[in-house]
């Protein structure tokens, strides 16, 4: 039997109500605010922090903070455009790896600056 072609083609899209489309947009802001001040905490730690004991430690959490700024800022998008991309075509929204991937990131930037701190 072969397949209908029209049975592969994607979901026609639908108009979203401009509240949702609202609602993805703040979304997506908000994960950028976060983004600007993991950055903005990165470039502070590694401007204004004293070095700690042990050589690295500073530029290590500075990094840790910008690594994980720029993820969440690629992350934000991808999620934004994938969220609309839903909407209009009336798909389930799929489940976003932000929320482990920024609660996996400050865990260890919270141990870095804990460790550097402790044995300062």
């Amino acid at each position: 039997m072969v397949d209908d072609p029209d049975d592969r083609a994607e979901p026609a899209e639908v108009p979203v109500d401009y509240r949702f489309t609202l609602a993805n947009e703040r979304t997506f802001l908000a994960w950028i605010r976060t983004a600007l001040g993991l950055l903005a905490g990165g470039v502070a730690v590694h401007t204004l922090v004293q070095p700690f004991h042990h050589a690295g430690v500073r530029r290590l959490l500075a990094m840790s903070c910008l690594v994980l700024a720029f993820m969440v800022a690629i992350g934000a998008y991808t999620h934004w455009r994938d969220v609309a991309i839903a909407m209009r075509r009336g798909l389930p929204l799929r489940d976003t790896p932000m929320v482990p991937i920024l609660a996996f990131g400050i865990a260890v930037v919270s141990l870095i600056a804990a460790w550097g701190m402790v044995f300062r």
